[in-house]
């Protein structure tokens, strides 16, 4: 498989984007891989880049995008930072990534037993983490459920999984509150923000509908 090139670039939608996405993760999923030549692509992206999408995942050491929806060099943008949330940082390199170099799909990946949420959950203190995880705790207090305190922590996984997926909708609200040019962009239709979240036990993506 060939690094996408400015012309491949220009034939790819938002949803087909997606859909490039998808294959990657069941290839993934079946333990498959797309035949690359990874020094070829080297030398194919030395001039320039063309990615067709910008992943915003965890920095958990099992969720490597470019693994799990199994792209190449030069085919996504991925940023990486405990808690997948948003700053200002990471805002302009979304905006840069699809106003300029041309993404056509942004994707927030939460994950299944995520460390900083659980963090967040239990309320942890430590240095900058303290900072950090203060990012994630309106997605805690926004899960309502269960109600009883003893519950609300890392040791309930359901509660840690459902409060990963709020993080990610939260994120998304932020992106579209604090990023004029990329909610324009999505209602001009040039490009997709989907949340989505990634199976540590069996490998899988589930996008958001």
């Amino acid at each position: 498989m060939k690094a996408h090139t400015r012309e491949t670039q220009a034939t790819m939608t938002p949803l087909k984007s997606l859909q490039f996405l998808k294959e990657g993760n069941q290839r993934f999923q079946n333990n498959l891989k797309a035949n690359r030549n990874l020094l070829e692509q080297v030398n194919d992206t030395s001039d320039g880049q063309f990615p067709f999408a910008t992943i915003l995942s965890c920095i958990d050491s099992r969720v490597s995008a470019e693994l799990v929806f199994d792209q190449g060099l030069g085919d996504i943008f991925s940023v990486r930072i405990a808690g997948n949330f948003v700053n200002q940082d990471i805002l302009g390199s979304m905006e840069f990534a699809s106003k300029l170099a041309g993404t056509k799909l942004i994707v927030v990946l939460g994950h299944t037993s995520c460390g900083a949420i659980k963090g967040a959950c239990d309320d942890a203190k430590l240095g900058n983490l303290t900072a950090m995880l203060s990012k994630i705790k309106p997605a805690v207090n926004a899960v309502k459920e269960p109600i009883d305190s003893s519950l609300r922590n890392s040791k309930n996984l359901e509660f840690v999984d459902n409060v990963s997926h709020m993080n990610v909708q939260l994120t998304i609200d932020r992106i579209h509150a604090e990023s004029p040019i990329l909610s324009e962009m999505e209602k001009s239709g040039e490009i997709l923000i989907i949340g989505a979240m990634y199976d540590i036990n069996t490998g899988a993506v589930e996008f958001f509908d």
